[in-house]
């Protein structure tokens, strides 16, 4: 099958799978499982924080970083197109009594200082408490420059905020800036990372913050039902996609920068390749082809995708040059060019 719907399809490679069978286990709520405490210490340092902790999901990461960081009544400033808002359940708001105020994102992913700053609410009772500014790199494939994070950071101690980074794809950032990760990481008080997407792994997210931060987050997570037992053998694939998987991202962003050159050829595919910074292609279909059949077209041909308008199209490492090429091939006798 070749799933071009998101990079959480990704399934483990022979040697994760060999390491999640060898990996040490313990009970993780007494804090036995030595495989999740390597992986903690381990990350937390590797990123340039404190302490970390292991979540099931990035949503399960990023609700308990609002949750740890605001109180009841306080808001978060975010983007509109922030996925801790807009794909996330509301879960701030129905579990934290946490007022999202989102702000329009610019064109590049990122969010107007000015905007940001004439959203701050008053230190007055009539208002939600501003506490925190939450951003987003990668957002929808696009990569946040070091410099406006440096700016961000500028932002939020001026403004005595807080700030949070939604890294669900974060290195897929650190590699398209041909940085290391603590460049990105340094200018954050917590940073969540997802383990399942390009990384490969099955399962699982972290969540990285200072000791009294992380601490709160672990309550939260038991309260919430997420405190784990012998999770050992999901946080051995984390550790292995940390530590394997990671230069090899380079190559999912050549073959989406590929895929996109090769759809802008095909008539009605609206297509930039010039915009694929990372490993996402999106590319606006003409409305006279049909989605609806042209994607069941193509599942027949075991091939997947998600219609949409634009239609994303996600590179990952269960995806190859050769899959592209017959996506390629099979998408044009499909549309009959």
């Amino acid at each position: 099958m070749i799933d071009f719907r998101s990079d959480t399809v990704t399934l483990p490679s022979p040697a994760m799978l060999q390491a999640m069978i060898n990996a040490p286990l313990g009970d993780d709520v007494y804090g036995d499982d030595c495989t999740v405490n390597d992986l903690e210490q381990w990350a937390a340092q590797r990123h340039g924080f404190e302490a970390a902790i292991f979540c099931s999901s990035g949503t399960q990461a990023n609700l308990l970083a609002l949750m740890s960081h605001c109180e009841r009544g306080d808001e978060y400033l975010c983007g509109q197109q922030a996925h801790n808002y807009k794909f996330e359940g509301g879960g701030a708001a129905v579990l934290g009594s946490i007022q999202p105020q989102p702000i329009e994102n610019e064109n590049d992913g990122s969010l107007s200082f000015v905007k940001l700053s004439s959203a701050i609410k008053p230190d007055d009772p009539h208002f939600a408490r501003t506490t925190l500014l939450s951003l987003e790199n990668t957002i929808n494939g696009k990569v946040l420059s070091l410099a406006y994070l440096q700016q961000a950071r500028a932002f939020v101690n001026l403004h005595a905020l807080q700030m949070h980074l939604d890294g669900a794809r974060v290195y897929n950032a650190a590699i398209a800036l041909a940085v290391d990760i603590k460049e990105i990481s340094q200018y954050f008080d917590s940073m969540s990372i997802c383990l399942s997407k390009g990384l490969g792994a099955p399962i699982g997210s972290l969540l990285l913050g200072d000791k009294k931060l992380i601490a709160k987050a672990r309550r939260w997570r038991k309260v919430l039902g997420g405190g784990m037992r012998q999770v050992g053998i999901l946080a051995a694939a984390g550790k292995y996609a940390l530590t394997e998987n990671v230069a090899r991202l380079a190559e999912d962003h050549a073959n989406a920068r590929y895929l996109a050159e090769q759809l802008s050829l095909i008539e009605g595919f609206t297509v930039n390749p010039e915009l694929v910074q990372t490993n996402m292609v999106f590319a606006k279909l003409d409305p006279a082809i049909d989605q609806q059949k042209l994607q069941a077209t193509l599942k027949e041909q075991d091939i997947l995708f998600s219609t949409g308008n634009p239609v994303r199209l996600v590179a990952h490492l269960g995806i190859n040059r050769m899959d592209i090429e017959r996506f390629l091939t099979v998408l044009k006798q499909a549309l009959k060019l």
